[in-house]
């Protein structure tokens, strides 16, 4: 059957303080009880003792009274100290309490319990505390009765020693002890514990439900706003119960999770956007060129041809941004196949440096490079050179006449790291953590007039990542920027 949170929470509570109560209530109650009797054994010792000590002076052949009842355990039941004294054969030599005066209010025992409760010298004798003193030490013990109700009886066993010190003869003294289970106590007491249990019980109910109420009230938000997200809603945020740094962790990590959804999701529509912009261009072109063409100025060659050039060269376009986003598709399904070999970077960066200082020389940007150790890493070749194309022509676009880009590359422990700076214009710093982006741009417009996809960062951070590598851009606006990429060796 299925359970609330709320409710389960709430019972549990219970149940803990329940099962608290039920082990700590008999440890309480015992640990009470040994001490009371602890307390009536030193008590009770304390007057053996001491009526041992009276006892002294009576002399060892003294007579022992003919009329003395045989010992009787009956009697002991009986409320208050029973006191007798006992020689070494068993025989009871006083008895104080068939001596004493008959206590108002206390009836006589009925026979049939007198009789069952005697017992022998020969069993006197045995008892452990009646061993023990007359060894010469003081001993108590607690027994149960064989009479009805099973009576408890405290006893304390005294030495009574001659001028000699030998004992001649014991102080024997018993006490009976208290009912301890719940039917023994006052009937008002037990009606306040049980009233102070079912307040308990009440307090913790109410401490059990607030908590989970406090627990449940936050996770039912969470579970309402993870359904308004799966149903296309991601606006949705909770608010982060900073009582409880669990639920604060999780309404946190909810409300980053749905705030990473919405990047995505505008991502997403931005890189559609992106993509239908980047596609319709030249569509257009080479469509309108068709008709054109279809219009009459197929015959004039001189058009045609210039025509056909433009065609052309807006297909080429559409096969790049194809496989660019072919590249990026594959490495987000992490299936770019990479065929890695022993390469050297720093060769690798100045054959690249050379084949595009041609690009540079039209934009007036000087190529340098800075890669004279061997800097030996186990790579792609063709992917490490579209990661270098792309760095060197993304410096050569955006440098301005006059400026210059340097490669370097040196050999570092486990790989190389190899870096391409120049000293453009620089990227303004709330734009830096973006450079990686698909079709991101710092100044869209003017990207687009130099020809710029916004796809060749994200290329080269893929192609860096898929090599286990690592890739990060440095800029200082007006300054220049620097891109370094680690790749292992």
């Amino acid at each position: 059957m299925s359970m609330s949170l709320r409710l389960r929470l709430a019972l549990s509570y219970l149940a803990v303080l329940v099962l608290g109560m039920a082990i700590a209530a008999p440890l309480v109650w015992l640990a009470v009880e040994q001490q009371y009797l602890e307390s009536n054994r030193a008590n009770l010792l304390a007057q053996a003792e001491l009526a041992a000590a009276a006892l002294r002076g009576i002399p060892d052949n003294a007579p022992v009274p003919g009329d003395t009842p045989p010992y009787s355990q009956a009697t002991n039941t009986l409320a208050g100290m029973h006191t007798r004294v006992i020689d070494a054969r068993g025989a009871i030599v006083i008895d104080a309490l068939s001596s004493a005066a008959p206590v108002a209010g206390v009836e006589a025992l009925p026979p049939l319990v007198d009789d069952a409760g005697r017992v022998t010298p020969e069993e006197l004798l045995a008892r452990q505390e009646v061993l023990e003193a007359l060894a010469g030490r003081s001993a108590t013990a607690v027994r149960e009765l064989a009479l009805p109700g099973h009576p408890r009886v405290l006893y304390a066993a005294a030495p009574v020693v001659n001028t000699e010190g030998a004992v001649t003869r014991i102080v024997y003294i018993a006490s009976p002890l208290p009912a301890t289970g719940w039917d023994a106590l006052p009937e008002r007491t037990r009606l306040q514990l049980a009233a102070a249990g079912l307040l308990a019980l009440a307090l913790a109910g109410a401490a059990g439900w607030w908590h989970a109420v406090t627990l449940a009230r936050p996770l039912g938000r969470l579970v309402t706003a993870a359904g308004a997200v799966a149903a296309g809603d991601l606006a949705q945020r909770v608010p982060e119960e900073r009582s409880i740094s669990d639920l604060h962790a999780l309404g946190h990590a909810f409300n980053q999770m749905t705030a990473g959804l919405r990047r995505a999701d505008q991502a997403k529509s931005a890189f559609v956007a992106d993509v239908t912009h980047e596609l319709r261009t030249p569509l257009t072109v080479i469509k309108g060129t068709i008709e054109t063409l279809q219009d009459g100025a197929i015959d004039d060659l001189a058009a045609r041809d210039r025509f056909l050039g433009s065609m052309a060269g807006e297909t080429e376009r559409l096969i790049r941004l194809v496989n660019d986003l072919l590249v990026l598709a594959r490495a987000d399904a992490g299936a770019l196949r990479l065929q890695p070999a022993a390469i050297d970077l720093g060769a690798l960066a100045r054959a690249r440096v050379e084949h595009l200082s041609g690009l540079a020389a039209q934009h007036g940007v000087t190529l340098h490079t800075d890669a004279a150790a061997p800097a030996p890493v186990t790579a792609d070749a063709a992917r490490l050179t579209q990661v270098l194309d792309n760095l060197l022509d993304n410096a050569i676009r955006y440098s301005r006449s006059g400026d210059r880009v340097t490669v370097t590359v040196l050999p570092q422990s486990g790989g190389a790291a190899c870096s391409v700076a120049d000293t453009g214009p620089g990227i303004p710093a709330e734009h830096l953590p973006f450079v990686f982006d698909r079709f991101y741009r710092a100044e869209a417009s003017r990207s687009r007039s130099l020809g710029g996809s916004g796809l060749g960062l994200a290329i080269t951070r893929a192609l860096v990542l898929a090599h286990a590598g690592r890739i990060e851009a440095q800029s200082v606006e007006g300054q220049g920027t620097t891109v370094t990429f680690w790749i292992p060796g």
